[in-house]
């Protein structure tokens, strides 16, 4: 369902697009007709010029950029027309705004009443011509999923009462919420049959990462009894760092507390088994922060790390760029490009970390680790989407093995993209044995629970002082 989402998501962006295009391209004609024509005599020639091709393409850009600042692309398959509608009406008026004041307001009128017409007009046209075809769009995803015909590959966890009510209640329900009954797996590693007499057995709880990945599982539901409870936390640091949405069958307790998610009408009410999300807002903005101050940086750089490229290659045999496989998001595995500070064979015996006065260190080596020097050609793997400016660091599987097995609570750090500096690396600089790795986690689930593009700035803020001052070790 993944793909099928994409596609989805492409279709709302080239809808936004067009639309975007269309209005704007109307909105010029009706300015150069009714404004400044009647503004500059019947004689006046109306020419569609470079401004308006250039507008058009440009104007629905700016749109885009609003319309993915608000989460528009994000969860395309989970969308409600109604909410839809007031945050359409909220976004596109706040857009029009902006753009008014910056390319209209300056404009020559003969009446001040034609601002408020301008005013109107575009964002009538901007609204309705981006609204409707997605409210189309929605309403025919919306009518498959309500047939059956599209939804979420969901995987139940639990075999008792609560799975078996939970199965009846989604197969009955009027209008389906999209969950696609995969399978179900048992927890107490006992071999199950066929649920409800239609829900294959996949496996026990030892299976659960396997089956998420051989069965494409988009949801996971937990529907545990009471006396199950206690697994529910081995149960989420095991998949909380994959690209699934983990939910649960809600206790008596957390309906009275009022935990619960409200979802749709008619849908069986879940629990949205979840950490501090940033919001989409931020997301978007962290997002493109990433991507251009490691473009410019790459390039301010350039001198430097054309000078550190040939001190390195003067300094002894081996390569320029470091390369290393690391785990990021999701656990996927990917290279992480450093400038080389050991000596080429530095761990030819396996896996060791540095420690302070490590003899494999270069002199040259040392001076770009106090500087963090060595970690410039980082910025590439963020702007291949691999890492982010902020974020946990990235390990290499040999260690998180170890970490895992003193604390499963690593995987969170999976969920979200690597960073090139992190609060437990501004805090601790870098870690030198296991215990380190743990004590740098404790920060990283910190960060995690407190995430927002506040503290990614003063993280940033905070190693600029590292490096300044040289403290990188």
């Amino acid at each position: 369902m993944k793909k099928f989402a994409r596609r989805i998501t492409l279709s709302y962006i080239s809808a936004d697009f067009a639309g975007s295009a269309i209005a704007w391209g109307l909105f010029y004609l009706f300015r150069k007709y009714f404004i400044e024509t009647r503004l500059y005599g019947e004689y006046f020639r109306m020419e569609l010029g470079n401004k308006f091709y250039l507008g058009i393409f440009l104007i629905p850009l700016f749109f885009l950029f609003v319309f993915a600042m608000a989460g528009f692309y994000s969860d395309p398959l989970r969308r409600s027309r109604l909410l839809e509608f007031g945050k359409s009406l909220g976004v596109t008026l706040a857009a029009v705004v902006i753009l008014f004041f910056a390319l209209i307001l300056d404009d020559v009128v003969g009446l001040y009443s034609t601002y408020y017409r301008s005013f109107i007009v575009l964002f009538l046209l901007e609204f309705l011509l981006t609204w409707i075809p997605r409210f189309i769009i929605t309403s025919r995803v919306s009518g498959m999923i309500h047939r059956r015909e599209a939804g979420f590959r969901t995987l139940i966890i639990g075999d008792k009462s609560k799975a078996i009510r939970l199965i009846g209640e989604i197969k009955s329900e009027k209008m389906p919420a999209g969950n696609l009954l995969t399978g179900y797996i048992t927890v107490d590693g006992s071999v199950g049959d066929s649920l409800a007499g239609e829900v294959p057995w996949l496996g026990t709880g030892e299976d659960l990462v396997s089956v998420i990945e051989s069965h494409e599982i988009d949801e996971v539901i937990m529907a545990l009894e009471e006396s199950e409870y206690h697994l529910v936390e081995d149960i989420v640091n095991r998949i909380c760092y994959r690209d699934v949405l983990v939910k649960a069958v809600p206790s008596m307790r957390q309906v009275i507390a009022g935990h619960v998610e409200a979802g749709p009408i008619y849908a069986t009410p879940l629990l949205r088994v979840s950490y501090r999300e940033m919001p989409h807002w931020q997301w978007m903005i962290k997002q493109t922060l990433d991507f251009f101050i490691s473009a410019i940086s790459l390039i301010v750089l350039s001198p430097l790390m054309v000078a550190l490229a040939l001190l390195i290659r003067m300094s002894g045999k081996g390569p320029v760029i470091f390369r290393q496989e690391r785990i990021g998001r999701y656990g996927r595995p990917f290279m992480i490009y450093k400038f080389r500070s050991m000596e080429d064979d530095a761990e030819a015996g396996g896996p060791q970390l540095a420690i302070r006065g490590d003899s494999r260190i270069t002199p040259l080596g040392r001076f770009m680790r106090k500087h963090r020097l060595d970690e410039i050609p980082n910025f590439i793997n963020v702007i291949r989407g691999e890492m982010s400016l902020v974020g946990p660091r990235p390990e290499r599987r040999h260690y998180i093995e170890k970490i895992r097995q003193r604390s499963p609570s690593f995987n969170r750090v999976l969920s979200v993209r690597p960073g090139i500096t992190c609060w437990g690396q501004v805090k601790l600089g870098y870690a030198s044995d296991i215990d380190m790795m743990l004590e740098r986690l404790e920060y990283d689930l910190l960060y995690l629970e407190n995430i927002s593009l506040f503290l990614d700035l003063k993280i940033i803020y905070y190693t600029l002082g590292t490096i300044i001052r040289g403290k990188g070790l």
